[in-house]
């Protein structure tokens, strides 16, 4: 008798989530969607990175899912530090800009997987069970962009963007969130003379003329599209 107690104790057992995502209206909604499924349970929330990496041990959740912009953070970061901390912690990014940008510098840093937000309501439980099973998640446009890059001729031109390192990706992320070269250098604990070393590489890279230019083409690649 208390074998099956103990058998459906397990079976009702859900699966524990975290949301991070500055938008108190956004983890609500999403808190009441996976709710109401059987074996899914948002069970803690936070709004800023720093709140995250307060809670994660508590929560003790199997999967984290977060918005790579985080009120002038960069949710980039917060997937990396827990990617390394956590290293069986599934990851789902989630943002409202463009996934031809960013997916894969979120797969780059840790994530398991990218949603955009435009498509969560029709594909955020696919997404989620699809990371949760430990396969990597992609929308099926960007799944046909990566094939077309693999099938394309060994001429092809590549995005500039490709050819960045992790670092000037990172730095190009916070111009287009408004940080000045101070503020980023602060932020990275780097001096000011390698953030401006990273720009003018930035500029070379992506033939930008002006430090203006460079700013202007980091907030284009933050827009929706």
């Amino acid at each position: 008798m208390n074998n099956n107690n103990d058998n459906t104790a397990r079976k009702q057992e859900k699966t524990r989530i975290m949301m991070v995502d500055d938008h108190p209206l956004m983890r609500e909604g999403m808190a009441r969607f996976l709710n109401l499924q059987e074996d899914l349970d948002l069970c803690c929330e936070a709004g800023s990175a720093e709140e995250a990496l307060a809670i994660v041990a508590d929560c003790n959740p199997a999967l984290a899912i977060i918005d790579i912009s985080l009120n002038g953070e960069s949710g980039l970061d917060l997937i990396k530090t827990l990617r390394r901390r956590y290293p069986e912690l599934a990851l789902l990014a989630i943002s409202m800009h463009d996934e031809s940008v960013f997916a894969e510098r979120a797969l780059r840093v840790g994530a398991n997987g990218y949603l955009m937000k435009k498509e969560a309501t029709g594909n955020i439980l696919l997404a989620v069970r699809q990371v949760l099973a430990g396969d990597i998640y992609l929308s099926a446009a960007m799944h046909g962009r990566l094939a077309q890059r693999l099938l394309a001729p060994q001429g092809g031109t590549p995005s500039p963007i490709a050819g960045l390192s992790e670092r000037e990706f990172e730095i190009l992320h916070l111009l287009g969130l408004g940080f000045g070269t101070r503020q980023i250098a602060d932020k990275l604990n780097r001096s000011i003379k390698t953030i401006e070393a990273h720009r003018a590489s930035l500029k070379d890279k992506l033939q930008l003329k002006s430090g203006a230019e460079l700013v202007r083409f980091a907030i284009q690649c933050l827009e929706d599209r």
